[in-house]
């Protein structure tokens, strides 16, 4: 008898789903309601200064535009590299009743290495950059600005797998968080094709 309640045990316990968080466990999108993406704050994991709640700002109001429901929420998205959605990211967007989790990371390309880069090319060396936000005015020199990632994932409800992981590299001028916006239009022309592809 002993034998059997433990043999049934062991069968019911590897063939449960693994544990999962509060937001994976959620319902799948249902049809006939627009595809809601809540849009987490933009994270910013390199060594530049940026404003990032001006540029979460910006990449609802873009996926906006561009004719999908865009939440803007109030948890961040993860500094890790791995992008995934926090524990407050997944509670956030249930209660908000999303289909959707964008998570959108700044990345410094020079402080990960190791990591594979996008081929460069450059011929006769690196470009100056004209920049208006020389402080110089020109008089100093060429100013030479690096580029940064822009990392963004999309998940939908009820999965752990990203729909959509990918990145941007952009080159900001002196001011980042300026320079930074036309990459939120882009990663949001972006995270809409998917979307709509789905």
């Amino acid at each position: 008898m002993r034998m059997r309640a433990l043999f049934a045990f062991l069968i019911a316990l590897f063939l449960s789903p693994p544990p999962t968080s509060a937001w994976q466990q959620a319902l799948p999108p249902r049809p006939g309601k627009g595809q809601a993406i809540c849009v987490a704050v933009v994270a910013n994991a390199s060594a530049k200064s940026a404003f990032v709640e001006r540029m979460t700002e910006r990449l609802t109001k873009s996926l906006k535009h561009n004719k999908l429901i865009a939440l803007m929420m109030d948890s961040s998205t993860t500094t890790q590299h791995k992008l995934d959605p926090t524990a407050e990211n997944g509670e956030e967007s249930r209660q908000k009743d999303c289909d959707y989790i964008l998570l959108t990371q700044i990345l410094d390309p020079k402080a990960h290495p190791l990591e594979p880069q996008m081929p460069t090319i450059s011929i006769g060396g690196r470009a100056p950059s004209d920049d208006a936000s020389d402080p110089m005015d020109g008089s100093s020199g060429p100013v030479y600005r690096d580029n940064l990632k822009i990392s963004f994932a999309l998940f939908r409800r009820g999965q752990w797998r990203p729909v959509l992981d990918t990145f941007i590299q952009e080159r900001p001028s002196g001011n980042v968080s300026e320079g930074l916006l036309p990459a939120m239009d882009r990663e949001a022309n972006r995270v809409s094709h998917e979307v709509n592809k789905n």
